[in-house]
């Protein structure tokens, strides 16, 4: 009788919340007398026939079994707003704290929870930080949970679910014709699939499936790690490709560029300096041809004035 009496205390009590988010304001603290519980928080979207959009509470106790599944992720807040990226490739249970540091001047804050514009209550409440606990069983429970701390001033703890993302090169890939191009994506954690994709235009074209085994390779040297090898590369080649990760809650994806150049782009600086040194070496003979036959022009000259001065003399002489 007394499992079946708290059973409906919990029923009652998640009733009495689900009822009274519409028109009392959202719950920000937690009475120390009610039982101990946890609070995860589920939005459902409506159909058609089901209603509008609504959010539903639901209370599970709390105990040391349940917690061992349940990641905890904490900000410790001062003076200025900070934010957290959290990673989940699978569904699971997260605590998410805020926690204001006793060296902060914000003292008695009002303390609000949000997932995106949606207020929410927060499971549980010391002197000086407060958690909620999300279940995450898919991509809708994913978004950004804020702790707004409002007091003399407002600051901010903001938790980023997501889905993992994928590590790769942000340049763009260069190479040339005739050569291999390699491009490698990998994630922290071991996605259910990899996929590769060739961007022609606006449409995806996924390489294992449809283009030729003997131009396009994939390997996979380790669960969380996939590598793409073009072979005997030509111009038409260049373009973008896409990694795409697949894990429980969701797709992560990245994208490569690779440009192709022709054989004879590495030699261009040389040529380009070669032909420099042919233009000034031909300049330098030029100038040399023109010197030289300046100075013989000009020694001609000379010795035709000696010789009219000879002359002259010669003729003053007689």
């Amino acid at each position: 009788m007394l499992t079946l009496m708290f059973d409906a205390d919990v029923f009652s009590f998640a009733y009495r919340g689900a009822a009274g988010s519409k028109g009392d304001p959202a719950m920000t603290t937690q009475d120390s007398s009610q039982p101990e519980v946890n609070f995860v928080t589920k939005t459902q979207v409506g159909s058609e026939s089901s209603g509008p959009n609504f959010s539903v509470q639901e209370l599970k106790p709390g105990g040391k079994e349940n917690s061992r599944s349940v990641s905890e992720h904490e900000i410790v807040l001062i003076g200025a707003s900070l934010e957290k990226k959290i990673s989940l490739p699978s569904p699971t249970k997260v605590d998410l704290t805020c926690k204001l540091d006793d060296s902060s001047r914000l003292k008695d804050p009002q303390v609000t929870w949000k997932k995106g514009s949606e207020t929410i209550s927060h499971t549980s409440k010391t002197q000086n930080s407060w958690t909620i606990q999300v279940t995450v069983s898919d991509s809708s429970q994913l978004g950004s949970y804020t702790c707004i701390l409002k007091a003399e001033e407002e600051i901010s703890a903001t938790f980023h679910l997501q889905v993992p993302k994928l590590e790769g090169k942000e340049k763009p890939v260069i190479t040339y014709e005739r050569d291999k191009a390699v491009m490698v994506c990998k994630t922290e954690y071991n996605p259910k699939a990899w996929t590769w994709y060739l961007a022609n235009g606006t449409e995806l074209v996924p390489i294992d499936r449809i283009l030729r085994t003997d131009k396009f390779q994939i390997k996979r040297p380790s669960p969380s790690v996939n590598r793409l090898e073009i072979l005997k590369l030509t111009k038409q080649d260049g373009g973008v490709y896409l990694c795409e990760a697949t894990f429980e809650l969701g797709n992560s994806q990245i994208k490569f560029e690779l440009k192709v150049l022709s054989i004879w782009a590495p030699l261009m600086p040389f040529i380009a300096i070669v032909a420099e040194v042919a233009i000034l070496f031909t300049a330098i003979v030029l100038y040399e041809v023109y010197s030289k036959r300046k100075g013989k022009e000009s020694k001609k000259e000379f010795d035709q004035i000696e010789q009219l001065k000879s002359k002259d003399s010669t003729e003053t002489q007689q």
